[in-house]
């Protein structure tokens, strides 16, 4: 919840009133025209209510900094709790249009990096700074017949940050690449030639597109449904031999299978016509001991620093499903 809106007909309202009217120019989503917007664009081309825009800049700046600046410039304060909401509802959709680029300084960093960082392109630094010139107009046309061009650049720009991932069937899919996907893809490539082999890689979540790999029809012929708004584990892997539902977490900032996490799995696969095996994995021991209090009985735990072991959680089967 934002707090402290600038006053009417003061700078700072002005300012942010000037940018609103730059955003709609632009045609950016309805969604995006509102202050919360303004800001971030007023933020990224380092606009402060008594600068020129002539004399706009294009800073490199990450969410919490956008924030600030919101706050330091314009006496607008967001709780902490909103960042993401500034993060994707704002700045993800100025990356999607082509007005802004994200890691121009490393392309390769993870989605989800604390460390990122966001910038205006250089056309748009140079349409901004005719703003209220009698230069604006020509300018907003030509920036609006490329603006086309800069869309079609944002797929490749994706695919940059993308990381392949060799499925036990020999195809090959690419997910977001850092954060939990790391492990994602050790899981794919080395826990299951290793324990479940001959099994169907039905489900693989992504940081960045939360279905990138799902086999909707097979897992209907399972007597599963999945409910979008229910927490899918990571990677879900059927063995046809055993009729197992394996189905795994991978375990960097989120907890792992606890009792609680247990009883939400088993509710969401109830209808499945398959016994279920809970997997937690983890990229190393060391990230395994700050959640060892946690892990429920009756689960596997996996550890890509030592691929070919598995550790068991004492109940009457070793990786096999309960009734």
């Amino acid at each position: 919840m934002a707090k402290g809106a600038p006053k009417r007909n003061t700078p700072s309202a002005r300012r942010v009133a000037e940018a609103l009217t730059i955003l709609k120019a632009l045609s950016v989503p309805r969604e995006q025209q509102n202050e919360r917007s303004a800001l971030a664009l007023l933020a990224l081309l380092g606009m402060t209510p008594s600068k020129r825009w002539s004399a706009a800049g294009a800073p490199m700046l990450g969410i919490t900094e956008l924030m600030n600046f919101f706050r330091d410039h314009f006496g607008k304060r967001y709780a902490p709790n909103t960042r993401e909401t500034v993060r994707r509802f704002s700045v993800h959709q100025f990356v999607q249009m082509g007005l802004v680029v994200a890691n121009p300084d490393d392309r390769r960093r993870p989605v989800n990096s604390p460390d990122n960082r966001y910038q205006v392109v250089p056309t748009l630094l140079k349409l901004a700074r005719t703003y209220g010139s009698p230069a604006w107009m020509d300018n907003l046309t030509g920036f609006l017949k490329n603006a086309e061009g800069l869309r079609r650049l944002h797929p490749r720009e994706r695919e940059m940050v993308l990381i392949p991932v060799r499925l036990p069937n020999g195809s090959e899919l690419k997910i977001t690449a850092g954060g939990q996907n790391v492990l994602v893809k050790k899981i794919v490539e080395d826990f299951c030639p290793r324990f479940t082999p001959g099994g169907v890689v039905i489900y693989v979540g992504d940081t960045g597109d939360k279905q990138r790999h799902i086999e909707s029809g097979y897992l209907e012929q399972l007597g599963v449904e999945m409910d979008e708004h229910g927490k899918v584990p990571d990677v879900v892997v059927h063995l046809p031999e055993r009729n197992w539902l394996v189905l795994i977490e991978a375990v960097t900032s989120h907890g792992p299978i606890g009792l609680k996490r247990h009883n939400e799995l088993k509710d969401l696969f109830k209808g499945a016509r398959a016994g279920l095996v809970f997997v937690t994995s983890f990229l190393t021991r060391l990230a395994m001991t700050k959640y060892l209090a946690d892990i429920a009985w009756e689960t596997e735990v996996w550890i890509a620093e030592a691929p070919s072991h598995i550790i068991h959680f004492n109940g009457e089967r070793f990786l096999g499903p309960y009734g």
